[in-house]
């Protein structure tokens, strides 16, 4: 059920939360990184409180679907989980994902402090400026606001349903690839 908002982060542990359009993919390829304590599925940056998942599709609340991560710096810094939301969709693609299109499906990152802003705007530049894609990055990188949880059953989508046709058509290769650039930072248990 929505209307959940985000809780504090447990001493020693700090947030990030990133869309790169299906939640599903992003929780799914987030939670095998070593260090991410949780990887939970919601809404973000739009005016609505407690939108649900059928207003949030409609694309006019301006909530962007993403995922809120809770992670340990010391096993995985920012910078490393600014790199896998780079590599893990199409940041040059502005309001989709794939077949996936509208405002809820943009690339966006949501900062939690000045760090994480810098950071994220500094690795933005230099990947422009690196020429590591075709086109301009059009990440959004927006402060923080209000994070609502997702209905349950949006909650380890992938895993609970691996064989739905999204899942094994869609997220299944893109976790693959995934697993493969990220081999070095996965949990030990989907290392092998």
């Amino acid at each position: 059920m929505t209307g959940n908002e985000s809780t504090a982060v447990p001493a020693g542990l700090a947030k990030a939360t990133f869309g790169t359009g299906c939640f599903w993919c992003t929780e799914a390829m987030f939670e095998t990184l070593d260090g991410v304590q949780s990887a939970v599925s919601g809404y973000e940056g739009g005016a609505k409180p407690n939108p649900t998942y059928k207003e949030v599709c409609t694309g006019t609340t301006g909530h962007a679907e993403c995922v809120e991560v809770t992670y340990d710096p010391t096993k995985i810094t920012y910078a490393e989980l600014l790199q896998a939301f780079f590599r893990s969709h199409d940041p040059t693609s502005l309001n989709r994902q794939g077949a996936d299109v509208g405002t809820q499906y943009r690339s966006v990152i949501f900062y939690h402090n000045d760090e994480q802003k810098k950071l994220a705007e500094t690795i933005k530049a230099e990947l422009d400026k690196s020429g590591a894609y075709d086109k301009k990055i059009v990440t959004e990188i927006s402060p923080a606001t209000t994070f609502y949880v997702a209905e349950e059953y949006h909650q380890n989508y992938f895993a609970q349903n691996p064989e739905q046709g999204y899942c094994a058509f869609v997220i299944a290769p893109k976790l693959d690839k995934f697993r493969k650039v990220f081999k070095d930072k996965l949990k030990s248990e989907v290392s092998h």
